[in-house]
């Protein structure tokens, strides 16, 4: 890898002597073969931000060319070009730019950063004396969504503290540090979701308990206080279970015994003997009597 770099710089050194002996100041790029990429290295940047990407420290006036590589992570493959006759090219076409710093220092910019602009960035830089070839992994930073709540393992109350959908991944720490873990769960769309679980023992007041999370958009510390709720809930939902049940125990059994006795009441009114009109038997009787007395 040293080898061919030292190559290209003396082809480079010959390229500018003989420009020079010819009386020529136009320094045109060389036609070989770039050497492999020298660096590596990740960019994060936030949605919406500007940002801009750097291959080198070299200036301008020490440019042969340059030339942006681009892989973005949604679309197909896309260059941005420069050399010093000025001619340029840009075929991703949607806003990214080579721009100059107050010191004449070339950089990549690209206006209100967003996923769309994720990818690989290779830069490859011919200069004045030597050639660069970076490779910038450009990612986007995602601010996750925090959640904690305290619930109950084997009878043992257990707070969680989670970090959802961040990227980079979230750094989770607990005020009382004994028996905690940290999980890194699956994310969405390639994000990071982290979990952070303490066992609590006999005698930890929850409500003093609190985590802390740290990401590179924030830095945040959350009280379990307000999930003190939560630890109750429980109770509360058993409790209005057994209410519940017990109200339509209740009500079939008030069911049951009213079909009983609906049932009951039936059967006894089709055992009873049909009762005779006295009014109709009674005025026979008398007279069979008073005629028995006359005989008598």
């Amino acid at each position: 890898m040293r080898e061919t770099m030292w190559i290209y710089v003396v082809i480079l050194f010959l390229s500018e002597t003989q420009s020079v002996e010819s009386g020529t100041t136009e320094r045109a790029p060389v036609n070989t073969t770039f050497p492999p990429i020298t660096e590596r290295r990740n960019e994060l940047f936030s949605n919406g931000s500007d940002a801009n990407l750097t291959c080198t420290d070299k200036m301008w006036n020490e440019t042969f060319y340059v030339i942006w590589k681009i892989k973005l992570i949604n679309k197909t493959r896309c260059e941005i070009n420069f050399d010093s006759y000025g001619r340029n090219s840009d075929t991703c076409n949607d806003g990214k730019s080579l721009r100059n710093t107050s010191n004449s220092q070339p950089y990549l910019h690209i206006p209100k950063f967003s996923e769309d602009d994720v990818g690989i960035y290779t830069c490859e830089f011919a200069y004045r004396g030597g050639a660069t070839n970076c490779e910038i992994h450009v990612n986007i930073t995602v601010t996750p969504e925090i959640k904690a709540w305290i619930e109950y393992k084997d009878n043992t109350m257990v707070a969680v503290c989670r970090a959802e959908n961040g990227n980079p991944a979230a750094n989770i720490s607990w005020n009382h540090a004994r028996n905690s873990s940290v999980q890194q769960l699956p994310g969405i769309n390639g994000l990071f979701t982290v979990e952070s679980r303490l066992e609590l023992p006999e005698g930890i007041d929850p409500e003093n308990l609190s985590c802390t999370i740290s990401h590179q958009n924030l830095n945040k510390i959350v009280f379990l206080e307000y999930q003190k709720v939560k630890v109750y809930s429980l109770w509360l939902y058993a409790l209005i279970a057994g209410i519940i049940i017990a109200f339509l125990a209740g009500l079939l059994f008030f069911l049951v015994m009213k079909l009983r006795q609906h049932q009951q009441s039936d059967t006894s009114s089709s055992k009873s003997p049909p009762i005779e009109d006295v009014e109709e038997v009674e005025p026979y009787a008398s007279y069979v009597q008073r005629v028995n007395s006359i005989y008598n």
